[in-house]
């Protein structure tokens, strides 16, 4: 996570002001996308496209007089003042236009005098995908395999927030779609840009919030609740695994796409992207050492970068500090350490029941409809 961010501010975001679109959509949509790789990138060609020409459009230029930063050659970037929320709201309505017409088109979407468009996730869709299946019930927050196959994950809740659903700020909501696009900074602050990055790239699974249980299970503790105050998810191991498995990326497939002028291939990449430091000149080693790619960070760098810890520097004097040796065997260690006064032996393990879910009587644990909520996520 925070290598990824360290290369995308030193080498792929150019010095330019930066504004962050996130687009949300409805279940069986993240579902049809996860499993069909060819519609979802031309739902994503839709999105850039809808916000790339209002882009356009509010910097004051024709299609023919300007392209966006995804687009054709780069030769100077023009700035557009903050969205409104009537202009959000207009652009997210071209796009589910748009996205709608194209699942007519694929037959993936059928129109239901009732109920209006529904996407149809049997058939051809699902077939014998294995894998589909799992992503299905994760969407729905229902199990795939197993003795509770079908049912829904136990949750553990806590009194709603009165503002969890708050639409204040740029977004705009539509038929289970939302966009939003409140972030924005100038290019100079690096630091801003980089916690920004680091949290789009963050992992799946935080692992300090998931906990076992005395029972045998696992309680994974949200971030923050959801909208109907849930606040834990109470799962057994397998069914854990199960979760775990229906967000692995498929094969050959991008979780993360660079666009135009940003993609590592592009032939004018090299004009908007950051100049790389000066190289320092490196006096030859005595001894052969061993080699290292140039695309990994260093560990004392990267605490640095992301913690502001220098171990290089010394805690006493301030002095460069260096690797004098290596102690691997237990017996030295622990007489290192008895000679400076210090414990040899580990802090003792805190028993899985100190650190499980709240009592029951302090707890919901009906279930709950999560047709309106957001798909499963570890995050």
């Amino acid at each position: 996570m925070s290598e990824t961010a360290i290369h995308l501010v030193d080498h792929v975001l150019p010095l330019k002001p930066i504004r962050q679109w996130v687009i949300s959509f409805p279940f069986q949509l993240r579902l049809l996308m996860a499993i069909r790789p060819k519609i979802m990138g031309d739902i994503l060609r839709i999105t850039h496209e809808c916000i790339a020409n209002h882009l356009r459009k509010k910097a004051g230029f024709a299609k023919s007089d300007a392209k966006v930063g995804a687009d054709d050659e780069p030769t100077a970037f023009h700035a557009t003042h903050e969205p409104s929320r009537a202009e959000i709201a207009k652009i997210l309505e071209k796009i589910i236009t748009r996205v709608t017409k194209l699942l007519e088109h694929k037959g993936v979407i059928v129109k239901d005098p009732e109920q209006g468009l529904q996407i149809n996730l049997s058939g051809d869709v699902l077939g014998d995908d294995s894998f589909a299946k799992l992503q299905a019930g994760a969407i729905s927050y229902r199990f795939a395999f197993g003795p509770n196959k079908g049912k829904k994950v136990l949750t553990l809740k806590t009194v709603p927030e009165q503002d969890h659903n708050s639409d204040h700020g740029l977004v705009a909501k539509n038929s289970g779609f939302s966009l939003h696009a409140g972030v924005a900074m100038p290019g100079t602050e690096r630091e801003k840009i980089e916690k920004l990055c680091r949290y789009i790239a963050r992992p799946a699974i935080a692992l300090e919030r998931l906990k076992p249980t005395a029972g045998g299970q696992v309680v994974y503790s949200l971030k923050k609740p959801y909208s109907d105050g849930t606040t834990h998810i109470v799962m057994t191991k397998l069914e854990l695994l199960e979760k775990i498995a229906a967000i692995i990326p498929r094969p050959k497939i991008h979780l993360t796409r660079y666009h135009g002028a940003l993609g590592p291939h592009y032939k004018h990449r090299k004009m908007i992207v950051p100049k790389p430091p000066p190289t320092k000149e490196v006096p030859p080693a005595t001894e052969q050492a061993e080699p290292v790619s140039k695309a990994r960070i260093t560990w004392a760098r990267l605490l640095k970068r992301v913690f502001n810890i220098d171990v290089e520097i010394c805690a006493d004097c301030g002095g460069k500090a260096k690797v004098i040796a290596a102690i691997e065997d237990p017996v030295v260690i622990r007489k290192i350490l008895s000679h400076l006064g210090l414990p040899t032996k580990p802090p003792p393990i805190h028993s899985a029941s100190s650190r499980g879910p709240p009592p029951e009587n302090q707890q919901d644990f009906q279930d709950h409809d999560y047709s309106q909520e957001t798909a499963f996520d570890f995050d």
